[in-house]
């Protein structure tokens, strides 16, 4: 690979290994007792505390690991999964992987197939053009109706999160783009102060990406990244009809 360059989403994929997956013995209630005398601590006979969070952040881990596979299209839309061989791919076991597919099935990107693993969704050009359809009747009375009430200086703290998604387009990765994307909306939208809005419209928004979202090449990413900040620095002049040009276009295509 020469110097600089990027790797494939493929070989990021096959060859990932997630750091800090292992966890390391704990010692027991005498050792953990000696030390904190040793500190000058009470332990009242307490116990150890189990690894609750390091387990957490494995298939924390694995499930965005799994999402960036999905983005990318390295889950191949139709393909079977075993829990197994895809906790070989990662170096952990399959016990995080099962429980990150069985998230991803809750949000309608896999599906699963008894003694065997997990299908990825295969979404045609109706469904995503319905989830198109419901993001804009989610998110476009919402943005028109802040950009009315939102004073502009509110709208210019989304500055970076508007040039996170131009970096992220820059870079023609669609994983890395689809996260920053949603970061944007997820931003723009939390100024309704709803969280229940946020919530739903960002698992609908997730769900348009995966698989064959429609995300294209890095022309296609940087021209949607621009809209970004463009409805951004139309929202800070509260230049309302150039707010209701540029909205209209981004959800043309569901972006």
């Amino acid at each position: 690979m020469e110097r600089g360059a990027q790797p494939s989403a493929g070989a990021r994929f096959a060859g990932l290994a997630l750091p800090g997956v292992r966890v390391p013995a704990q010692p027991g209630a005498a050792d953990a007792e000696r030390s904190a005398s040793a500190r000058g601590e009470h332990t009242h006979g307490e116990q150890p505390i189990r690894p609750v969070v390091r387990r957490s952040s494995v298939r924390g881990q694995v499930l965005d690991a799994l999402r960036a596979a999905l983005a990318t299209g390295e889950l191949r839309p139709g393909e079977v999964y075993s829990a197994p061989a895809l906790g070989e791919r990662f170096g952990v076991s399959a016990t995080p992987v099962r429980e990150a597919m069985q998230q991803l099935a809750l949000e309608g990107a896999v599906e699963v197939v008894p003694n065997r693993g997990f299908r990825v969704i295969q979404r045609d050009s109706r469904e995503l053009a319905e989830l198109a359809e419901v993001r804009r009747l989610i998110e476009v009375p919402v943005i028109l109706r802040l950009a009315r009430a939102v004073p502009g200086e509110r709208w210019a703290e989304l500055r970076p999160l508007a040039e996170a998604t131009v970096r992220a387009a820059s870079s023609g990765c669609g994983a890395t783009y689809a996260e920053a994307d949603r970061a944007f909306h997820r931003g723009v939208l939390g100024l309704a102060g709803n969280e229940q809005l946020v919530r739903i419209a960002d698992d609908v928004h997730r769900r348009a990406q995966w698989p064959s979202s429609g995300l294209g090449g890095r022309t296609e990413l940087m021209a949607d990244a621009a809209e970004h900040a463009a409805l951004v620095d139309a929202l800070v002049l509260r230049d309302l009809t150039t707010v209701r040009v540029v909205v209209e276009e981004h959800y043309a295509w569901g972006c």
